[in-house]
């Protein structure tokens, strides 16, 4: 499990990061940081992961026990995002990357990718053999990230998707 890791911003200086899992006093930091971020990309009701049940309390949505985990990165104290790996498939083979968002004035520093990166680790830990995730077309720096690790593009999204706003849907092979 990570505790905690420092994470140094590119072009950013003076500044503390902390990325470490979900706290339950973190909970409505990251409500209204998924609920507004998806606002801004039109992701808003059912179909989209702003919508989903856990984003009220994610903090109890996600443990090591059940093969997930939210991260959030907060900046000289501040909560500024988070990024999720929770199960997919009902063989265990496969994960999700769940609800990667950030503020705005964090997009392009390199927190995305570190909280990416580090929820990819978690779940090679996990023995997950692949990673799925759901976007949309709109979210490019995401996609762009995404792609730079490794995430191909499917033609459709898999059967087990709840996320049916989505119109962009990715896959990485873990092994």
């Amino acid at each position: 499990m990570i505790e905690t890791a420092e994470v140094t911003m590119t072009e950013k200086t003076d500044v503390t990061v902390k990325i470490s899992p979900i706290t339950s006093e973190q909970d409505a930091v990251v409500c209204h940081i998924i609920r507004t971020v998806g606002a801004e990309f039109g992701a808003v009701g059912e179909g989209f992961g702003p919508g989903d049940a856990e984003v009220q309390a994610m903090s109890r949505h996600y443990s090591e026990a059940g093969g997930s985990q939210y991260l959030v990165a907060s900046v000289n104290g501040m909560v500024a995002g988070g990024c999720g790996i929770a199960p997919f498939s009902e063989d265990g083979r496969v994960c999700e990357l769940r609800k990667l968002f950030l503020l705005p004035e964090y997009r392009g520093s390199g927190l995305g990718k570190a909280l990416t990166l580090q929820c990819l680790a978690f779940a090679r830990t996990q023995g997950y053999r692949e990673c799925y995730l759901d976007t949309l077309s709109g979210m490019t720096s995401a996609i762009l990230l995404y792609e730079s690790l490794g995430f191909r593009r499917l033609k459709q999204p898999p059967q087990e998707t709840i996320h049916n706003g989505c119109d962009v849907w990715m896959l990485l092979d873990l092994t």
